[in-house]
């Protein structure tokens, strides 16, 4: 039955993947500190995937760099698995909206660049086929020799979601990975992710603005409220099965509840 509700309740500690306690982000300016995000507190559980979706300047993008640790934390704190961070590491992967490949380099390269440090001790050969197995899964064995400047940006964000997967993050951070590709490459990628993940089951926090792509990928949509001093407004669990197709949840009765709670939020 569709529900949605105010998220206070905490979850036990030992099923917790990623814990965002009184989080604060402070900006000084000449007129004073400006308070993007305050008071905000969000627990994501082990395998959990969550969409966040806001208004533009809400703190999303912030408060994404502040879990993965590339902006710095103005009060509160962030852990993983119970351990506060200190600045970017190998457990938190991020895709960002541009692919940010380096030209120069094949895909097979790119992907290799992240897999040799975080698995330092592994043979040539398991390094290889560690790229080549995640370059398979998003459909990119045919262009493994192929530089990225040769690519196309849709294929090139392919490459980004192997790299993320292949270095085994604890948590993979996503930044609006399709938000500058056509409707149509987007919903492959969306199912190349989906696919993906569906087998990995690493936690995911991925900033849209696209209601339908918050509801199809999540198992929580966390609506952010308008900055300044943003924070968690309003927490929707997404009741669908998984795996999911797209002709399902479609025709599911509940879509179009979800679809309208989201919609009357963001109006608000």
């Amino acid at each position: 039955m569709f529900t949605g509700h105010k998220e206070m309740e905490r979850f036990p500690s030992n099923e917790v993947m990623l814990d965002l306690i009184d989080l604060k982000k402070v900006y000084p300016t000449p007129k004073g500190d400006y308070v993007v995000l305050e008071n905000l507190n969000l627990q994501i559980k082990k395998e959990e995937f969550i969409t966040i979706i806001g208004h533009s300047g809400c703190g999303k993008t912030t408060m994404l760099s502040m879990i993965a640790g590339l902006n710095e934390i103005s009060g509160g704190k962030i852990s993983v698995l119970g351990s506060s961070i200190k600045g970017p590491g190998p457990d938190r992967g991020v895709i960002f909206q541009a692919p940010s490949l380096m030209p120069w380099l094949t895909t097979l390269e790119n992907v290799m660049l992240g897999v040799k440090k975080v698995y330092p001790h592994a043979t040539k050969k398991q390094k290889l086929d560690i790229c080549k197995y995640y370059l398979h899964k998003v459909g990119m064995d045919n262009a493994i020799n192929k530089r990225a400047s040769d690519i196309s940006q849709g294929e090139q964000q392919r490459v980004g979601i192997a790299r993320a997967f292949a270095i085994k993050p604890k948590v993979l951070l996503l930044d609006e990975p399709f938000g500058m590709l056509d409707s149509l490459t987007r919903g492959q990628l969306q199912d190349v992710l989906i696919d993906v993940w569906n087998k990995e089951k690493i936690t995911a926090v991925m900033i849209t603005h696209d209601v339908d792509e918050a509801i199809f990928l999540a198992d929580r949509v966390v609506m952010m409220t308008s900055g300044p001093r943003a924070k968690i407004g309003d927490v929707l669990s997404i009741d669908f099965e998984r795996p999911r197709t797209r002709k399902a949840i479609l025709e599911h009765d509940d879509y179009y509840n979800y679809r309208k709670h989201l919609i009357d939020f963001l109006e608000h």
